[in-house]
């Protein structure tokens, strides 16, 4: 069965299918994040009724709590959740390689503290995908060693090649043939580590390549930079994932580069505090100009939120706590992020895709 498969070009801009076990995935595309098996705020229809064609749930958070024993019995991570659309899974190396998680860091894998017995355990590559076998998911992923931003050199050297030696391992550990599986192009901010990493990780062709260790804390102007260099040093015919990117000018910069797919708790996180997404930029719903203001949260924007409710009553409801101001802020920003991925689908289709008209 075909994987990936490219049906429009604009520039660097491309739309295509990412084809799964359970649908045909349209990109670029982007996933919100349910690390647990859920959007926070959000009931599974709500998440669908935005346009989201798939979600990353984290397996190394999901084989502590609830444990793999559970999901074993309804046989994947699918018909636990009652999700029946797309569904990727992080192996969880960045919060593995957590200061609130990590206690040594070596080459078998990475010791850590079991938030939840208190428990000294080693998570290995092979475990990372073991668990992700069972899971069940579309897309898994390999398991990397994440630097933190600002790292010394000394150190993204060692995670670069740490990155290729675990994705090795995570290749010949993966048994789950219905699953795709994405390898992890790593090098901090370094031109020539990131194309040292493309082509380490490219040459064990994978399902796919993901772009880790960025938007964690680096200047955004280098992290476009290494955007824009390293894609070309991954193949044309494979998806291209973004990892941990959720803000509209980032996603659309980067799907002008040629990215494919995204994900972010961002659109979400941060609408729990009060940040709205439109198209001019983004805003707080608690300052003060919108206490009166009759206006939706967003013009142009069709969701039920934006067609419903002022900036005004949504002012009120977060002003005062209620929580479902957190709830509807979560749906617009995920409905207005999907849509307006919609539209750079459809106008790469059209061959008129600019970032001009989406960053104003």
């Amino acid at each position: 069965m075909e994987s990936f498969k490219i049906n429009a070009v604009c520039g660097k801009a491309r739309t295509g299918q990412l084809f799964t076990e359970h649908e045909a995935i349209e990109t670029p595309f982007f996933m919100p994040v349910a690390t647990k098996g859920s959007v926070k705020m959000l009931s599974h229809e709500e998440v669908e009724s935005t346009g989201t064609q798939c979600m990353i749930s984290n397996a190394f958070v999901l084989s502590m709590k609830p444990g793999m024993e559970i999901i074993k019995k309804f046989n994947g991570l699918h018909n636990f959740m009652g999700w029946e659309k797309g569904l990727f899974t992080d192996s969880g190396g960045f919060q593995v390689l957590s200061d609130e998680f990590c206690l040594k860091l070596e080459e078998k894998g990475v010791w850590f503290r079991n938030p939840y017995t208190g428990k000294k355990m080693l998570f290995t590559p092979e475990e990372s995908i073991a668990i992700q076998n069972t899971l069940g998911s579309d897309v898994a992923m390999c398991l990397d060693d994440v630097p933190k931003a600002g790292a010394s050199l000394e150190r993204i050297e060692e995670a670069t090649q740490r990155t290729f030696e675990w994705a090795q391992r995570c290749k010949e550990a993966h048994k789950n043939k219905k699953q795709k599986l994405f390898g992890i192009v790593q090098g901090g901010i370094s031109k020539k580590l990131r194309e040292k990493s493309a082509e380490q990780i490219t040459s064990l062709d994978f399902d796919g390549y993901a772009l880790g260790g960025l938007a964690i804390g680096e200047p955004l102007s280098k992290m476009n930079t290494i955007i824009d260099y390293t894609i070309p040093f991954t193949p044309e015919e494979k998806p291209r994932y973004l990892m941990g990117v959720g803000s509209t000018k980032e996603i659309v910069k980067a799907i002008a580069m040629g990215v494919d797919c995204f994900d972010s708790a961002f659109p979400t996180r941060t609408a729990r505090h009060g940040k709205v997404f439109t198209l001019k930029g983004e805003y707080n719903i608690s300052t003060v100009k919108n206490k009166f203001d009759k206006n939706p949260l967003d013009k142009k924007c069709e969701c039920f939120v934006c067609k419903r409710f002022s900036k005004a009553y949504l002012h009120h409801l977060f002003k005062t706590k209620e929580e479902n101001s957190q709830k509807w802020l979560t749906y617009h920003n995920v409905y207005f992020l999907q849509n307006l991925i919609r539209e750079i689908r459809e106008d790469i289709k059209e061959g008129k895709f600019s970032e001009k008209k989406y960053l104003k």
